[in-house]
């Protein structure tokens, strides 16, 4: 029993920690917040953590049913996200580096912030630069891939042991990216931003690309067989 938690939980970890990537993500969403305060980091943390924990679970439980649901494929699935996370990338890259402490100094209440806050937490803090369209893909074969059937309690433990230490590591880099960021001052920050949005819009170019391929592949294809 204890072998067969560790090989579902190595399965489901070491298949999403890659795609996931926590500490990049932690640092992208410092990239996007780069004012925010201690506590509104805690927050985000703490919220990014919990969306990724459900829409992870989600896609690995019934992605490939609500995908069928509404006629979506994975190709199309990853030619939108990539979309989404390039058009982000790219406003990034170009953002200025001035005036980002006047929304701090100016700061709504503390319960109107919270509630804009936990809405940019889901989007696009969440989805689509945390938890992207390869991740939900590879969440979605790895529920595929379940044995059919009766499902042992010790493979149900072993995958919500695996999405919990998952989104653990995200609460933490997320929560601690602005510890690193002070640490290299902010000329070093700005360098920092300017790179990442850059690594986020090749993400996001490379996650379309991956998605125009499959369609082409799968059109050409379809005609070859025609």
């Amino acid at each position: 029993m204890l072998s067969q938690l560790s090989d579902t939980f190595l399965l489901v970890f070491a298949g999403l920690f890659p795609v996931l990537n926590p500490p990049a993500a932690g640092f992208i969403v410092l990239s996007m917040l780069p004012h925010a305060s201690a506590s509104d980091r805690a927050f985000l943390a703490r919220i990014i953590a919990i969306n990724s924990l459900f829409i992870l679970l989600g896609s690995l439980i019934m992605g490939a049913y609500v995908l069928s649901f509404f006629g979506i494929s994975i190709p199309v699935l990853r030619v939108a996200g990539g979309l989404v996370i390039a058009f982000a990338g790219w406003n990034l890259l170009h953002k200025s580096s001035d005036g980002g402490d006047s929304s701090a100094s100016q700061a709504p209440p503390d319960p109107v912030r919270r509630a804009t806050l936990r809405a940019t937490a889901f989007y696009p803090l969440t989805l689509p630069v945390t938890v992207g369209p390869g991740s939900i893909a590879v969440a979605i074969a790895l529920g595929t891939g379940r044995p059919r059937g009766h499902v042992q309690l010790v493979n149900i433990v072993g995958v919500l042991l695996a999405l919990i230490v998952l989104c653990g590591c995200i609460y933490l880099c997320v929560r601690f990216a602005g510890h690193v960021g002070r640490r290299l001052g902010p000329v070093g920050t700005e360098v920092l931003m300017r790179l990442l949005a850059f690594v986020l819009l090749c993400i996001g170019l490379q996650i379309l690309w991956l998605g125009f391929e499959e369609l082409l592949e799968s059109a050409a294809l379809s005609v070859s067989i025609k």
